[in-house]
């Protein structure tokens, strides 16, 4: 008998040690913080996964743009404006590798006439009033104001976000301009006296005298800017690398907007490109937002100049990536270490 209460006593033992040793191996999930960052329940785009279809009041009717919502943070939302004209919110979708683990917001949208929105076709609404207009209407829909709005704009999304800036600053919480310069002729002279002697002088010949032509659809003249071009200050990776969601965004890009405000050539502005004398760089002091530049290092924007506009706005900041144009895919890790920074530092209240 006493050897059987021994026996009970040791297998009473061994089982409260198993049952104390897996206890500690449990998380304590009442004390670990939780987050809510990916919670979409009892939210009115739950359904759709963060995807609503906003509708634009314009001149010529309501017309719908697609916008989706990733992530919450009620104080940190960032608002992504495309390039092109006409091209889409998938440049921006390696923002997925870095914004999450930060728990910023970010909102991809795709502007009228561009691929996931409505279509009008209807070149009288292919103004910066009109995008600038579209974008507060946005705004509105998606409750962003002073205290959690950031507008990022990259190329021609830069112009529109500095010309939303000028006119309705008061409802930013922060400005992020990315690879855009303030000045279309500036742009422009860049590409004719810096970027294009850059080339072999042979492919910048022919480059040149195809455009005099206006031979811009003969196929010679995409083989040489994408080989010679592109892959020194679009992206710069060979075009066998490039990634896919940037060859879909490519293949998205809707060319008659495209043509129509940024003109043919991809030297600068040309042609009857409406965009061709955009020029905002001595309204720049108007802007008291606080804002970020940022600039590639063989960007087809100057370096130089976007840091120059980090000078004027009265709060700026600089960053300037080891990159080409698409500067979030060619140097991801400087582009997101300053651009989370200077969200974080605005949110915190200490920018400077």
């Amino acid at each position: 008998m006493k050897k059987t209460l021994i026996t009970f006593a040791i297998a009473a033992c061994f089982l409260a040690s198993c049952k104390n040793n897996a206890d500690k191996s449990k998380p304590n999930t009442e004390e670990m913080p939780t987050s809510n960052y990916f919670d979409y329940s009892n939210s009115d785009d739950q359904i759709t996964g963060g995807i609503k279809m906003i509708p634009i009041t314009t001149p010529k009717g309501t017309f719908n743009v697609w916008t989706k919502r990733m992530g919450n943070n009620p104080k940190m939302k960032v608002l992504l404006l495309h390039g092109g004209p006409g091209g889409t919110h998938e440049f921006f979708e390696n923002f997925d590798g870095y914004l999450p683990n930060e728990e910023i917001e970010y909102i991809y949208y795709d502007q009228l006439d561009s691929y996931y929105s409505d279509k009008p076709n209807d070149s009288t609404l292919w103004t910066t009033e009109h995008f600038v207009e579209e974008v507060e209407q946005v705004r509105k829909a998606l409750n962003l104001d002073k205290d959690n709005f950031y507008l990022l704009g990259q190329s021609w999304g830069g112009i529109l976000a500095m010309e939303y800036a000028l006119k309705y600053q008061d409802n930013l919480k922060g400005l992020i301009i990315s690879n855009m310069m303030a000045s279309a002729p500036e742009y422009q002279k860049y590409a004719d006296e810096v970027l294009g002697p850059q080339l072999p002088p042979e492919i910048y010949k022919e480059i040149m005298d195809m455009e005099a032509k206006e031979d811009f659809s003969n196929p010679r003249y995409a083989e040489l800017v994408m080989n010679h071009y592109y892959t020194e200050h679009i992206l710069r990776k060979p075009m066998a690398e490039w990634p896919e969601f940037i060859n879909r965004a490519f293949s998205h890009l809707n060319p008659a907007i495209y043509i129509y405000m940024q003109g043919h050539s991809e030297f600068g502005m040309t042609g009857n490109a409406t965009l061709k004398n955009w020029d905002v760089s001595k309204r720049l002091n108007e802007i008291k937002t606080p804002t970020l530049m940022i600039g590639g290092k063989y960007d087809t924007m100057d370096p130089k100049y976007m840091e120059w506009m980090s000078t004027e706005v009265q709060k700026g900041r600089s960053l300037t990536v080891n990159s080409g144009h698409v500067s979030q895919y060619d140097d991801p890790e400087t582009y997101f270490t300053g651009l989370i920074k200077f969200i974080k530092d605005v949110d915190n209240g200490e920018f400077k």
